[in-house]
């Protein structure tokens, strides 16, 4: 990365906000309300409430494509490889490090490479691509195929944007890259840039609740689960309201290679979920259950 981009990003923040450096994790500028494009998940950093991180910033080091849902779907030229809705990111070949490989006792059930509804998040925060490299670019003949696979800078590179400078850099949610910023660590330069440490999963998975892993067959009373009562496809969710629906603030576990699996959308929903009904705050960290009471670890574990 050019450290030359990034002090001088670092002083347009500093101007600009007269905080003094990125040591604790800011408040959010964005509303968490009504859509995606209200949340941290608007790529195109330009938020609806004002008076937070300028776009214009971030520009050197993420294309800024304009539209909030491009950066993961497409309505056409989508992924062919992935079974996940109009998907338009890169999903690198990775393996994952896993409860399995810890050596540990304590899991009754066996835990395998998370399956494509964790795929989807660890694509951003494994921290192993580009934010902004995905295969169809909006407008006509902004498509590479190989993309699906493999990260094409120079591909990247073509776009024009049309708000600020051009990217010369496409940055990872990694250290040296998006966290040479958004970190405690990063001094001065990253001044008035939020923590975004926490969001650097990367790929040692063991500090985290295992996805991959099996739902138990046997639940119920009795049991150490409660059961997902709700069945709609190949997918079973708790039904919170029970409306019959699978909305998006149920739990749920889903069928990968044959076997109902917790995978990371289990609990989160990237889109945001409303508390307490439309136009209430989102969920914190994308939850679908706040875990306050431990509510979201009671919706599946009987303790």
């Amino acid at each position: 990365m050019n450290i030359l981009k990034i002090i001088s990003t670092a002083v347009l923040l500093i101007l600009g906000s007269g905080h003094a450096y990125a040591d604790v994790d800011l408040p959010t500028k964005f509303s968490n309300q009504g859509s995606i494009g209200n949340t941290r998940h608007n790529l195109t950093q330009r938020q609806a409430s004002g008076g937070g991180p300028n776009g214009v910033n971030m520009d050197p080091y993420r294309n800024d494509y304009v539209e909030v849902c491009v950066y993961c779907h497409t309505p056409h030229g989508a992924a062919t490889t992935v079974s996940l809705p109009l998907w338009n990111r890169t999903m690198k070949a990775t393996s994952y490090t896993t409860y399995s490989q810890l050596g540990t006792t304590s899991l009754t059930q066996p835990v395998s490479q998370p399956g494509i509804n964790s795929l989807s998040c660890l694509s951003c925060h494994d921290g192993q691509t580009a934010v902004d490299s995905i295969i169809n670019m909006p407008g006509s003949g902004r498509y590479l195929a190989s993309q699906e696979a493999s990260q094409n800078d120079a591909f990247l590179n073509a776009w024009t944007n049309t708000r600020g400078p051009d990217a010369g850099v496409h940055g990872k949610l990694s250290l040296g890259e998006c966290l040479s910023c958004h970190n405690p660590a990063a001094g001065f330069v990253g001044a008035g840039a939020p923590d975004f440490t926490i969001a650097d999963i990367g790929t040692d998975l063991r500090n985290d609740h295992p996805v991959g892993i099996v739902f138990p067959p046997s639940s119920g009373p009795g049991t150490d689960f409660n059961t997902p009562a709700g069945v709609k496809g190949t997918t079973r969710y708790f039904d919170s309201n029970g409306n019959g629906n699978m909305d998006s603030g149920d739990v749920r576990i889903y069928d990968t290679a044959g076997a109902v699996k917790v995978e990371c959308a289990s609990c989160h929903d990237p889109h945001g979920v409303p508390s307490a009904g439309p136009g209430t705050t989102f969920k914190p960290t994308f939850l679908r259950v706040t875990n306050t009471g431990s509510a979201l670890c009671l919706t599946c574990h009987i303790k």
